[in-house]
Parts: C-alpha cells; sequence; structure tokens
C-alpha cells in the first residue's frame, strides 16, 4: 500500500479529522502512514495474516484505520484514556468494530491495560504521536510491559517525536515548527487552535517528557529487544521498529 492509496483511504473515511491533522501538524499524519506501512511489511513476512495487534493511544481513530487496512485479518484492540477522541473512533470506524468484529477499544490508561494483557500473546504493539505524551517514568514501565506482551518475533512499531540528541540543532528545529503554525494557523484564524498546539508543545518539550534519541533506544535495548531501528526522520519525527 502506497503513501497515495493510504492518503485516498485516510481521508474517505476519517474525512475532516484527517485533513484538520495535515493542516496543524502534518508530520503526526505521516507518523500513521508510515505505521500503517510498517505493519504491512510485517504481514508480508507471516505465514499466518491473521495477527493480534494492540493499539496504544488510538485517538480518534486515524492510525486505527491504517492498522485495519494493512492488516486485513488481523484484530486490533485499540487503547486510549481520552473518552471524546475514542468515541469519534467508534463512530468512524463501526463497520470494523460492530461489523466485522475485528476491532475493540479500551478505555483504561496505557500501562494498565498492557499489564492486564498476557505475556506473549500480541504480534504488535503499535503506536502513533502517543508515548511522547507520557511522563519519562511511567513510559519506561510501559516499554517494559510491550516487550513481555509481544510473542518472541513480534514488533513494536512506533511512529512519534524521537528528539534529536544534537540540543542545539534539536532547538533550531523546534523553533522552525512553531513558526510554521503560526503561519499555517494565523492564516485561517484559528488563534485558539495555535494557542493549544503552542501551549502543547511546550509540554513535549519539557525535560520530563521528551523522547531523545539515543535514550529511547537505549531503553528498548535495555528491555530486551533486537533489530532496533530507526528511520523516515524528518525534524524531530521518525519511526523506530525493534523486534522481541
Amino acid at each position: 500500500m502506497d503513501n497515495a492509496q493510504l492518503d485516498a483511504m485516510f481521508s474517505g473515511i476519517i474525512g475532516e479529522q484527517y485533513q484538520t491533522l495535515k493542516l496543524i501538524c502534518p508530520l503526526a499524519a505521516k507518523m500513521s502512514q508510515l505505521v500503517a506501512e510498517a505493519v504491512d511489511k510485517f504481514i508480508v513476512l507471516q505465514e499466518n495474516p491473521a495477527i493480534a495487534i494492540l493499539e496504544l493511544g488510538g485517538g480518534t481513530g486515524i492510525t486505527t484505520l491504517g492498522l485495519l487496512m494493512a492488516a486485513e485479518e488481523a484484530k486490533v484492540l485499540s487503547v486510549d484514556s481520552e473518552p471524546t477522541m475514542q468515541d469519534q473512533a467508534k463512530q468512524s470506524l463501526q463497520q470494523w468494530s460492530s461489523g466485522q468484529g475485528r476491532l475493540s477499544f479500551d478505555g483504561r490508561d496505557a500501562l494498565t491495560v498492557l499489564k492486564a494483557t498476557e505475556t506473549a500473546s500480541v504480534d504488535i504493539v503499535a503506536s502513533a504521536y502517543t508515548l511522547h505524551n507520557f511522563l519519562a517514568d511511567y513510559r519506561a514501565e510501559v516499554m517494559t510491559e510491550i516487550y513481555r506482551v509481544l510473542k518472541p518475533g513480534g514488533q513494536f512499531i512506533n511512529g512519534d517525536r524521537y528528539g534529536l540528541d544534537d540540543i542545539s540543532t534539536h532547538t533550531r528545529v523546534i523553533q522552525n515548527e512553531v513558526s510554521a503554525y503560526f503561519k499555517a494557523l494565523i492564516a485561517i484564524d484559528k488563534l485558539d487552535i495555535l494557542e493549544h498546539w503552542i501551549v502543547h508543545l511546550f509540554s513535549d518539550e519539557s525535560e520530563n517528557h521528551v523522547m531523545r534519541e539515543s535514550v529511547s533506544l537505549q531503553q528498548l535495548a535495555q528491555a530486551g529487544f533486537k533489530d532496533i531501528s530507526l528511520s523516515h526522520r524528518c525534524e524531530v519525527n521518525a519511526l523506530v521498529v525493534a523486534v522481541k
């Protein structure tokens, strides 16, 4: 499934939600596509495509849809503790939940769900633009639990904000990101959304939230993962894939 197909798919079913995300945070939308493509590659190598996927931070369903389309025989559990966003996903993706029975939802937080999940029971733990929101200590526990619930050979696939190790370069990239927010949102008179994203960015960049590349990859290695790769870096965003 190429980028054009994914883009058309997201736009057609998720509609306004996806178009809004592309406008205010285009690289978040790109991360959802990359996660779906990585899942598609995993499926190609499987003798049995009826895999189990645990999605952390399903939000309004943009990444969830990509997972469902990339893995057409998979069952997906989408986890998000924000009910307003999850309700939008439930509405948009009814044909996969109530219709096909391939999608289910859990409104608890990520760590609670992971701890309640059986050891070595999941083929893929996938996420896009979620883990960077976690406090560092909480995220470390999440990584340990992700490794535990994955089957041998299973993959952790995450499209997210991975901070640059060079702080000066990282700062310049963030300055450019803020500038782009202003240009895009002032042009369409969305000052309320601009305020939201600037406030949110301060949280993303706080020392107890930011995911530095080297620290994050080392954390995965310490949890036991192998074949850890970071690719498709664009500014502070990248795709990370790690194998149990």
